[in-house]
């Protein structure tokens, strides 16, 4: 699933503190703060709890404050001492009170049709996770003892809290809010077709994935046709669009089911086009019943859009009497030939594991006719992934960098291990590459400049583990 920025939480938490006082669950209204106001104002107690650690809060962590929550004076009065005495009561020992009407609402599901699927706490949870986060993320000094395990008691108080009253949600389980449409109606057929053709050659740049590039463009030429007959009333041929992806991870899959999710979008196969992404993790459950209904809830998201499962042969390869993964496949055949034009499920993993997979139900096999291998990554290729990979973060290696990293790359490859990951390997190893480098420039004497913090030295790079 799609990673939401800060801003996105923040704007998401306001949406569901507007449900929660449209709906006055806890006697909402009665407060003299709304709901939001509420949000707001102990997100901003967080940030000062979480700043003032130190008894020093910086510039930058006046400007985040400032920048997020939305707030316009110069920053002198944002934390004064009554507010720093409140977070200091407040954080690591009581829940915030903003996060308890959104656990009273999903307990008792208080929202009618909610679209948030009863996760209105775990978006607010994720908001004062991620807040905080950036709050440390910005400080000059080394973040402090004090500070990590304040931040850390306080979210402990709040993870406990909502694992109480069981609404909390793993990271593979949550289901955000539903991706609205990005086709405007005013959009007109070139503007469409422009953008359908700006996807297919972003398909296109990707690094490797050849065989996997012409595959779905036959595919997509082949539904293009199809569109063509129907637009001139000839008889078409019914296309199954349901999706295998085959291959180890770090290949590629998610992001090609992603693309493939607008593309299909801008074609008008799909409506939304926003892509789902879940694991056994997030469809089984423990009792009769339950896995069924949470199914039926993650494809209610994907609709008009792709459902993909990832490791999908997890649901039924080696249970035991009593689990609820067949009970998910079954669910989800379901769900395919019910909604067989208005969703697109991906199913993907290890190539072997998956015909055990295909093979659970009768029906499943025949349901996917497309079958899509993701071939290892070259070294020739992941060194390249590593380039543009940095490159989009604004940093580039020295020529000694780069030959120090390709063999230790060529390695990796050549002697790959049971968890090789193809190009999750090199993200870690370029994460690891990024934090020596900053490591490196704040031990210098000298102040960096722009080359010198953009500039990965061989000295930054650490061998895989």
């Amino acid at each position: 699933m799609k990673q939401l920025e800060l801003q996105e939480f923040i704007n998401l938490s306001d949406e569901i503190c507007k449900a929660l006082s449209d709906a006055n669950v806890g006697n909402a209204s009665a407060e003299h703060m709304t709901l939001k106001e509420r949000l707001h104002y102990e997100l901003l107690l967080f940030a000062g709890f979480l700043a003032n650690s130190d008894q020093n809060i910086e510039e930058k962590e006046k400007e985040i404050i400032r920048r997020y929550l939305k707030l316009t004076d110069d920053g002198k009065e944002l934390f004064d001492k009554e507010k720093l005495t409140a977070a200091e009561a407040l954080f690591g020992h009581e829940v915030p009170s903003v996060l308890k009407y959104a656990v009273l609402a999903d307990a008792g599901d208080k929202i009618p049709n909610d679209p948030y699927h009863r996760q209105k706490a775990m978006v607010i949870y994720d908001t004062f996770k991620l807040f905080g986060q950036h709050i440390m993320a910005v400080q000059t000094r080394e973040v402090s003892e004090k500070t990590i395990s304040g931040y850390t008691a306080a979210m402990q108080v709040m993870e406990k809290f909502i694992k109480d009253l069981a609404v909390w949600y793993a990271g593979s389980q949550k289901l955000y809010h539903p991706v609205e449409p990005t086709i405007e109606d005013t959009e007109t057929p070139e503007e469409k077709e422009k953008r359908l053709e700006e996807l297919l050659e972003d398909l296109n740049a990707l690094v490797g994935l050849e065989e996997v590039k012409h595959q779905v463009h036959t595919m997509v030429n082949l539904v293009r046709v199809q569109k063509m007959r129907e637009d001139m009333k000839m008889k078409t041929t019914d296309i199954s669009k349901h999706m295998v992806f085959l291959g180890n991870p770090g290949t590629g899959k998610t992001t090609v089911a992603r693309k493939l999710a607008e593309i299909y979008k801008y074609m008008g196969v799909l409506q939304k086009g926003q892509l789902v992404e879940v694991d056994r993790s997030g469809l089984v459950r423990g009792y009769v019943g339950q896995t069924a209904t949470r199914v039926q809830e993650v494809v209610a998201e994907a609709m008009g859009g792709v459902l993909f499962v990832d490791e999908a042969y997890a649901l039924t390869v080696g249970k035991g009497e009593g689990d609820f993964g067949q009970e998910a496949v079954d669910t989800l055949l379901k769900a395919m030939e019910d909604h067989r034009d208005e969703l697109i499920v991906i199913v993907a993993g290890y190539t072997d594991l998956m015909e055990e997979f295909l093979s659970s139900n009768p029906g499943l096999k025949s349901r996917f006719s497309n079958y899509i291998h993701f071939a290892d990554y070259s070294a020739e290729e992941l060194l390249a992934i590593l380039e543009m990979n940095l490159r989009s973060r604004e940093y580039h290696m020295t020529d000694a960098a780069r030959e120090a990293a390709f063999a230790m790359i060529k390695d990796r490859v050549e002697h790959k291990p049971e968890n090789f990951a193809n190009a999750r390997d090199v993200r870690n190893f370029m994460e690891h590459a990024i934090a020596n480098q900053a490591g490196r420039i704040v031990a210098m004497e000298t102040v960096a400049d722009r080359e010198t913090l953009a500039t990965i030295e061989k000295e930054d790079l650490e061998p895989f583990s």
